[in-house]
């Protein structure tokens, strides 16, 4: 079924040229209201004793250098019950405090899971690893109901929420994954998320987040499933990573396929590029330095350019947002990948981060609306 649909819609889509510093609109530009950073390891580099610091190398909070360069919306990944003790419930709502007296604004980002969810893997809790499907819909409800109110209660409601992280075939597998194209299962655990944001605040946006950036006939196979079944969302998020899901081209779009698909706004909630080649620790680069984009070398120049096209391409595509994904995660010993592990993992991502292995922001990286 998803062949199939892939090959339909791929031969219906008109082909769009741009070219990458300056993707022509074929239709009226947006503005980008949502200048966004995932800095879901900050806290735990902070708590190592990390500094960071401004591409003049005075020594300045993380969130004033971001927020000088743009930013004016933080992203937090939250896990159930991570090993490390870190991104659980607790250490979300001490940094969303951090977060807020800043004056940002706040997505939380759920991926019902102890660790990673992504495409290859959403794996439940350990705690619900047993349960129905209909015991998981009690769970969701109930675990985003409980994150939420308890941000509300300390005075840092969150803006927007994920129900998921890139759930192109679901999420708290097996029972939530799409088979066969059946979205019944899915559709029901998404309402309950969909259903207990609302209940704790009305205003807080629900994002559906899929790294569907690559294909149109996937986008459309995912989002059509979810709207057939019933789902309500108010934000169709995506990830965008060029390396892996293609040209400037492509994402333009899907953005603009989805916006007038679904009629709802869009924003690229995950995005990043690399100012290196360079690996500052011992864990192998998750990005190696050869996979570079659009003629942008591996430097901070090029870093700074390649998202300023992809913050173009999403603009002219009428998104309404674009996120960069943990800028702040250079590479601390002891903030590893892997919850299970964390200090005896390292940081793939030091080579993508905005600030260099030293704590130097790139000042050529800037949000711009």
């Amino acid at each position: 079924m998803r062949t199939s649909v892939r090959a339909l819609v791929g031969a219906a889509l008109a082909a769009v040229t741009l070219t990458a510093a300056n993707p022509a609109p074929a239709q009226a530009a947006t503005t980008l209201t949502m200048l966004g950073a995932d800095v879901s390891s900050l806290q735990r580099t902070l708590d190592l004793g990390g500094r960071y610091y401004t591409a003049s190398g005075t020594q300045a909070d993380p969130y004033d250098i971001l927020k000088g360069a743009g930013a004016n919306y933080m992203r937090l990944r939250v896990w159930n019950n991570p090993a490390s003790g870190y991104n659980n419930k607790a250490k979300v709502l001490q940094q969303a405090k951090a977060i807020k007296a800043k004056g940002l604004k706040l997505l939380i980002d759920f991926h019902y899971s102890d660790t990673w969810a992504d495409p290859g893997k959403q794996y439940p809790p350990a705690a619900w690893s047993s349960h129905s499907l209909s015991q998981l819909q009690t769970d969701v409800y109930n675990y985003t109901y409980d994150v939420c109110t308890a941000l509300k209660a300390q005075g840092t409601t969150p803006d927007s929420v994920q129900i998921g992280n890139e759930i192109n075939v679901g999420m708290l597998w097996p029972k939530g994954q799409v088979v066969n194209s059946d979205f019944g299962p899915l559709a029901s655990l998404l309402k309950q998320g969909y259903t207990a944001t609302k209940a704790c605040n009305s205003g807080t946006q629900v994002m559906i987040h899929t790294a569907d950036a690559d294909s149109d006939a996937n986008a459309r196979w995912f989002y059509d499933g979810i709207k057939a079944a019933g789902v309500s969302w108010d934000v169709t998020a995506l990830s965008y990573y060029c390396m892996w899901h293609g040209t400037l081209a492509n994402l333009y779009n899907v953005i603009a396929d989805v916006r007038s698909r679904y009629g709802k706004p869009v924003v690229v909630v995950e995005t990043a590029y690399m100012y290196t080649t360079a690996d500052a620790d011992s864990e192998k680069n998750s990005i190696p330095g050869t996979t570079t984009c659009d003629g942008q070398p591996a430097t901070k120049a090029g870093q700074g350019t390649e998202f300023s096209w992809i913050q173009n391409t999403a603009r002219n595509a009428g998104a309404i947002g674009v996120f960069y994904w943990e800028p702040t995660w250079y590479a601390i010993k002891g903030n590893g990948w892997d919850p299970a592990n964390i200090n005896g993992t390292g940081d793939g991502w030091d080579n993508m981060a905005t600030f260099d292995a030293t704590g130097k922001f790139n000042s050529a990286v800037k949000w711009t609306p």
